[in-house]
């Protein structure tokens, strides 16, 4: 895939994961006629705009209806991987465009921008849906704040003397 996506009325922006907990796969979908893109992006990412979407459709007023069917074939390989996403808010349109750009390319070739211009009602259900992903994992350690494994956590704020309590 190669050049620059302008998604101005996207019909699905949504946020999938494949793997089993601690190795899960973190993909946004978006969709708009015959253009469907898959990215991979990592956890933290979704978590960040998760947060940043709610709180912009919080400011700006109870959406509408939420779209419900965000459901996408997660077994689908990415298209590429995510380095940046920005977000800023459309007045004339009443849109959040939400900005993803490709990470960083070798050979000094330019990475794909892909702009999506996404309902409140659309930024409402990806920030229910990513939030639901993101906490159905594994448990932050109440220390330092990485992620918990069943088998053990070496915390690097008790320099390895003794394992958190979970």
């Amino acid at each position: 895939m190669s050049g620059d996506l302008d998604l101005q009325q996207p019909e699905r922006f949504s946020v999938g994961t494949t793997g089993p907990v601690g190795q899960r796969l973190f993909l946004l979908h978006f969709a708009e006629g015959a253009t469907t893109v898959t990215v991979k992006v990592e956890k933290q990412q979704v978590a960040v705009l998760a947060s940043y979407l709610a709180r912009i459709v919080r400011e700006l007023g109870r959406p509408g209806h939420l779209p419900d069917d965000l459901d996408f074939d997660v077994d689908a390989e990415p298209d590429w991987v995510v380095g940046t996403i920005g977000v800023s808010y459309d007045e004339d349109t009443d849109r959040l465009v939400v900005v993803v750009e490709e990470a960083g390319e070798e050979d000094g070739e330019e990475g794909i921008v892909a702009r999506l211009a996404v309902t409140r009602e659309q930024a409402a259900a990806f920030a229910i849906r990513a939030t639901t992903l993101v906490e159905a994992g594994r448990p932050p350690c109440p220390l330092c704040g990485l992620p918990l494994d069943p088998s053990g956590h070496d915390c690097p704020r008790t320099n390895g003397h003794r394992p958190p309590v979970t």
